[in-house]
């Protein structure tokens, strides 16, 4: 039979190739490119991802190899490594039971959760038996199971989360991957060898260990090592209190929907915000020389619930509050930054009037009069059209905007003046030992829902909006949180099962012919795996969930 092979990602060039039936995807990656077969981890037949050994296609079918530098190629890598490493581990140490618990300095934070005496000998041996495994070019098989082999075998193995996990799996059969006798399931596709494998690294942070694969961001090489220590406190807070509450994995959480105690689990998580809010709001009350409160985190973090919350916790402890908007000191349009496209870059912090900024804060916090430019969007010039403003000593000014935690945002007020909040959607939530959920994602989805609901977007926009956005983040907020005097954790444990049933319509939208199709599959497969949430009665009206699903105070 004829397929159709798309050359690369640049071109609308076809290669016709004749194929005889039922030959695999991989072996058609061999014979087409030869040597360098090794860098292609999936293929997209008809826009669908499929996995290279059990892959489908037809007559006419058009196949485009993925590589790393494909968004869901890079997944694969990942997922990939991430196989190798739990095999590496299960084969030095049978009693070590792999935990992978969230994104942290520049790559996965691991932990086994029955030692703790890792160092850098265990880590020297992981190693070396990776390399190993990699070097003898181990198939990885896919393998559909009926739910009831696939509990024989995870039980076999020790894996209760799985096993969670199987209780509420709504299809006969489950895909699960194997290399030499050991079982896995993941969230998406893994690669048919060891040998894609070219880079990674370990490192020791007590008392796990990072694995670092490439990153887009640095060509596809290893990232620079930056430790987060600041970030890992707070996972570590959530992970604590997700244990405590049995909620770590989404079998669990599944299963207080079952037997109708999740009600008051969504009141103990949403008293904890409360009472982390409340935290923040003595810490800066305590110190009278606090004037300006910045907040900082990615879209779709809650900032603007979190800004209004604390504005009340700092009112109830006897302070005013008065919110600054940062996009009042945009500069005038013709005199805005542009991206290398030639487009006015509004995210850069060289399109604000840092000067002017800098100086009304100045007169605010000694209680000056000040005229608050307005920018009119629709002329691209600044105007100044309020009453002045003049504060007390009492007050204390609220700053949200993506550069809170830059200095050279505030360079002209003295450190002790300032309090810096990182917020942002750090799940402890994993679906099981081996599959985390990602920040990004929870962030997505987010905001695919809040966007149709408050700003009419469809699901199409905000798809296309969103690499920017992480881009965004990656160049203007990630390297600063670490500066921040504090870390607000956005995530709530339940909300993914109240904002499936807004999300999946939605994300159904997307036909097989857009661009989106292989994230449309993505996400409706993780969002499966939660059950719903269907009376929302329970959630407050100042719950950052509000600020997406609706029914907000604020």
């Amino acid at each position: 039979m004829k397929v159709l092979i798309k050359v690369s990602d640049n071109s609308e060039k076809f290669l016709t190739y004749e194929v005889k039936e039922n030959c695999k995807l991989y072996d058609i990656a061999k014979d087409i490119f030869k040597e360098d077969y090794k860098k292609y981890l999936a293929a997209k037949v008809n826009n669908k991802i499929q996995d290279l050994v059990s892959g489908k296609y037809k007559e006419n079918d058009v196949i485009e190899f993925i590589d790393i530098k494909d968004v869901d190629g890079h997944r694969i890598y990942v997922r990939t490594l991430i196989f190798i490493f739990v095999k590496a581990c299960r084969d030095l140490f049978e009693s070590y039971n792999v935990l992978i618990e969230h994104s942290l300095n520049k790559g996965l934070y691991t932990e086994f959760s029955n030692i703790d005496d890792v160092n850098q000998d265990v880590i020297k041996r992981i190693k070396n038996k990776m390399n190993e495994i990699i070097s003898m070019e181990r198939p990885i098989n896919p393998k559909f199971l009926t739910v009831n082999e696939a509990y024989e075998i995870f039980k076999r193995q020790g894996m209760s989360d799985k096993i969670e996990l199987l209780k509420h799996w709504n299809n006969e059969y489950i895909r699960v991957y194997e290399m030499d006798g050991y079982y896995d399931n993941f969230y998406g596709y893994v690669a048919p060898n060891t040998n894609v494998i070219n880079k990674y690294n370990l490192r020791l942070f007590y008392p796990g260990i990072i694995i670092n694969y490439p990153t887009e961001e640095n060509n596809f090489n290893l990232p620079e090592y930056i430790e987060q220590r600041k970030l890992s406190r707070v996972f570590k807070e959530a992970e604590k209190w997700g244990k405590i509450m049995d909620v770590a994995y989404v079998g669990t959480l599944n299963n207080k929907i079952d037997d109708n105690s999740i009600y008051d689990l969504i009141r103990v998580n949403e008293a904890l915000h409360e009472k982390k809010i409340a935290y923040m709001a003595d810490d800066i009350t305590s110190d009278k020389n606090i004037k300006i409160v910045l907040i900082a985190g990615p879209s779709s973090s809650g900032k603007t619930t979190f800004a209004q919350r604390l504005s009340i916790q700092l009112r109830a402890n006897g302070k005013k509050t008065y919110a600054l908007s940062l996009d009042d000191y945009f500069v005038d349009r013709e005199l805005t930054p542009k991206d290398e496209f030639g487009n006015y870059d509004y995210e850069t912090i060289d399109a604000l009037d840092l000067e002017l900024f800098n100086e009304q804060l100045l007169s605010l916090m000694t209680c000056h009069p000040v005229k608050i430019p307005v920018f009119n969007f629709l002329t691209g010039q600044r105007e100044y059209t309020r009453e002045a403003v003049t504060l007390t000593k009492d007050h204390i000014i609220i700053i949200e905007g993506i550069h809170g935690l830059n200095d050279e945002l505030t360079s002209h007020i003295p450190q002790n003046n300032k309090y810096k909040i990182y917020i942002s959607a750090l799940t402890q939530l994993n679906i099981d030992n081996h599959n985390r959920i990602s920040t990004s994602d929870l962030r997505l989805i987010r905001r695919i829902v809040r966007d149709h609901k408050h700003r009419g977007n469809s699901v199409i926009k905000t798809m296309s909006l969103w690499e920017n956005v992480i881009k965004g983040t990656e160049k203007y907020i990630f390297p600063f949180q670490e500066n921040a005097d504090a870390i607000f954790n956005s995530a709530l444990v339940y909300e993914l099962c109240v904002l499936k049933k807004y999300a999946v319509p939605l994300i159904e939208e997307i036909t097989v012919e857009s661009e989106y199709y292989p994230e449309r599959q993505r996400l409706l497969k993780f969002l499966s795996y939660f059950k719903t949430i269907e009376d929302e009665f329970p959630i407050p009206n100042n719950s950052i969930l509000r600020e997406f699903i609706g029914g907000s105070c604020f």
